[in-house]
């Protein structure tokens, strides 16, 4: 079953409907049960009528009446046991697909680069993974519910009615096409003022997760009356949109209910001629009563055809949102790491969508062992330089790891190879030991230990089961970077990329961390991207970027070649090698 679900194409909505093939199956001849049911309610209505009106004419006893009654009861009662198994199932069905459509949708922005992932926002990533997915399953599933509930209804009560009087009936159904049709002429606006409602609901959860994420800061600052000002006019135009929305969504049941009841004028002026024998049919008040009863319960089911049309709508222009992220996400290989053995980097540069160089001209060589210090003024393109080796973006030049370019290599390949540590921990809102971990298996003390933090996290009330909060919001700065250190030395790669791994540690910590660094990076390529330089003296070489300049060596070279580099060192460290008295 499984190998057939993945074979399906998941950007197809048909595919979806094919996967659940036996819970719809199940629909359906529950569906049929209760729906086929429902015909004999008018017939009953009509005998009931008759029976009432003999009983008062003195023509039959309350005794048949009764008979019919409780016969009556027995159907209705089946009737809704079917109704109760028909529901069960296509809430089934309807989960299934939620949770099907936001399992391909997740596995595939994880697929996606951090930029791509930055430019949607993740107000509308939110949007599209739980409101838009939402709106897909419930439209599929009013789609099968109404099938039946309307179809099939709407099909059995249309062939009553031509069977007590078909000229009757044909004048009267004049009138569902008629609203249907009203309904296809305001399908254009449904469907722009849904898309505008999204867009709005898109916006305010990017508002709302920036106002909830900034709070401390709009304080601190002094600008929570503007930013609110901002969330409010946010807030504003979401509710229009939503109110846009609703009006003409809700527009369509009573539109539907209205036009389609016109009928009843026609029944009861030609029905009444039935009964006094002066019509197209000799009728009794049964066939009177039955024909009225069937056409009321067509027009309520024909209305509930907008209830399907708003929710086929609105599915379609989430599903239009969706559909490019719906695709079959790309198998995962287990991890295969390979041992490093050389790093080349020849002229690379790096720009910004082809706009003015970040830096040009790197070149630089690195074995196993080797720790590369990366540091220069601010805003120089430290941590861009970093992200290079991501290839989230393209690169000039080349950076070749053990001896294959690693911009053509694919995302995977680059995972198994490239070890990042962004300058802003991501951590996630778990225990300890699983922002460590990760899913992978060993002793999350290890990896702790060797960033300095297996005695504070021992001194947690849970140790490394306390949870950290989102963002590691319980930890202190230090504490955070060092636990997202830990988590990145728990997952060897042949090359580490540490983006200011040491920013907000003390002077003793930061010692022991780089020990233990030293140790671990053995077998290994190190690229330490850093703004404090106390054990720049101890880098194999030293990368210095200013003004898109880059400048290679060791750090008593640079010192003496470099003067912008000498006077950030010598600004940290009053001109002495870190550990000198």
């Amino acid at each position: 079953m499984k190998k057939r679900e993945n074979s399906l194409p998941p950007d197809r909505i048909s595919s979806y409907f094919r996967q659940e093939w036996l819970v719809l199956l199940a629909v359906t001849l529950s569906g049929l049960v209760y729906n086929l049911g429902l015909l004999a309610t008018p017939w009953f209505e009509g005998r009931l009528a008759q029976a009432l009106a003999d009983i008062l004419a003195g023509a039959s006893s309350f005794s048949a009446m009764a008979v019919l009654a409780a016969a009556y009861l027995v159907t209705t009662l089946a009737v809704q046991g079917a109704r109760f198994v028909k529901r069960f199932y296509v809430r089934r069905f309807a989960n299934n697909i939620n949770r099907r459509m936001k399992g391909v949708l997740f596995a595939n922005l994880l697929r996606q680069s951090r930029n791509a992932l930055e430019q949607q926002g993740a107000g509308e990533l939110m949007t599209k993974a739980i409101s838009d997915v939402d709106d897909c399953a419930e439209g599929m599933r009013k789609f099968t519910t109404e099938l039946f509930d309307t179809g099939v209804a709407l099909a059995g009560y249309t062939g009553m009615l031509v069977f007590y009087d078909w000229r009757l009936a044909l004048l009267c159904l004049l009138f569902p096409p008629i609203s249907y049709f009203c309904a296809q002429r305001m399908k254009g606006r449904v469907q722009r003022s849904g898309a505008a409602y999204k867009k709005a609901a898109a916006g305010l959860s990017a508002a709302t997760l920036d106002r909830a994420e900034n709070a401390v800061t709009y304080r601190v600052y002094g600008c929570e009356k503007a930013r609110e000002e901002g969330y409010e006019a946010v807030l504003k135009d979401y509710a229009q949109a939503a109110v846009r929305a609703n009006v003409w969504q809700s527009a369509l049941p009573p539109l539907y209910l209205v036009l389609s009841n016109l009928g009843v004028v026609f029944i009861l002026w030609y029905g009444s001629r039935n009964v006094l024998g002066r019509g197209w049919q000799v009728w009794d008040i049964a066939a009177f009563t039955t024909f009225l009863s069937c056409y009321g319960k067509l027009a309520v089911k024909s209305s509930k055809a907008a209830k399907l049309f708003h929710a086929v709508q609105r599915a379609q222009v989430s599903w239009k949102r969706i559909q490019p992220l719906m695709r079959q996400p790309e198998a995962l290989p287990a991890p295969e790491i390979p041992a490093a053995r050389s790093l080349t980097i020849e002229n690379l540069r790096f720009s910004y969508d082809g706009h003015t160089d970040i830096f040009r001209d790197i070149c630089l060589e690195a074995a196993p062992g080797d720790i590369i210090g990366v540091t220069g003024p601010v805003a120089c393109g430290k941590s861009t330089f970093g992200k290079a080796f991501l290839c989230e973006h393209p690169y000039g030049g080349s950076i070749r790891l053990n001896g294959r370019e690693l911009s053509r290599m694919s995302p995977r390949e680059i995972a198994d190879r490239v070890g990042y540590l962004g300058h802003d921990p991501e951590l996630w809102n778990d225990t300890v030991e699983n922002n460590v971990l990760w899913g992978q298996e060993g002793d999350a003390m290890d990896f702790l230990g060797q960033t300095a933090l297996d005695r504070e996290v021992s001194a947690m009330e849970q140790g490394v089961q306390t949870v950290v909060g989102s963002s590691g919001v319980r930890l202190s700065g230090g504490q955070a970077q060092r636990l997202a250190l830990a988590r990145t030395l728990a997952h060897p790669r042949p090359l580490l990329i540490l983006d200011d791994p040491f920013s907000a540690l003390d002077t003793e910590t930061e010692d022991a961390v780089f020990r233990n660094l030293q140790q671990y990076a053995r077998d290994k390529i190190v690229i330490l991207i850093s703004h404090r330089l106390y054990h720049f003296p101890e880098m194999h070489r030293v990368l210095f970027l200013q003004e898109g300049h880059a400048a290679l060596g060791t750090h008593r070279e640079l010192c003496q070649t470099q003067p912008g580099y000498r006077s950030l060192y010598e600004s940290q460290t009053g001109g002495k090698d870190h550990g000198q008295t």
